[in-house]
């Protein structure tokens, strides 16, 4: 019998032990924080000379860089199928508004060689980003 009323205990205490753990294990914490996803598309004016195009594309990328160092820009690169979407950028911004003007800095967009159509995005700083 004692040794039956020890086992009623150790398993009582072992199940009061695991109630008490399992309760305090929460749900994930989600710390998420919007950032700006930007598809740069066609735009409606790509008919420049190769010479003119090569100097779009050398302020495209100098704006880039600039907006990089600023810390807005957080990821830039250029898609390599050969779609409509020719790039994208993710933004580190305040609104939709501040993406919005700071795409228009871009020679590439300001040229109509490309256009940026912004959409908030969500994302948990520290997976790759600031």
């Amino acid at each position: 019998m004692k040794k039956t009323t020890l086992i009623i205990i150790t398993t009582l205490v072992l199940s009061i032990i695991t109630y008490s753990l399992i309760s305090q294990n929460k749900e994930p914490e989600f710390n998420l924080k919007t950032y700006y996803l930007v598809f740069l598309k066609s735009g409606p004016n790509r008919d420049q000379s190769a010479e003119e195009a090569q100097k779009i594309q050398l302020g495209h990328l100098a704006n880039i860089k600039r907006l990089a160092e600023m810390g807005k820009i957080v990821i830039a690169g250029p898609l390599l199928d050969d779609s409509d979407v020719r790039g994208i950028f993710i933004f580190d911004a305040e609104s939709q508004e501040e993406v919005s003007e700071l795409c228009s800095t871009d020679p590439a967009i300001k040229s109509g060689r490309l256009i940026a159509e912004v959409h908030p995005w969500m994302s948990e700083p520290g997976n790759c980003l600031p």
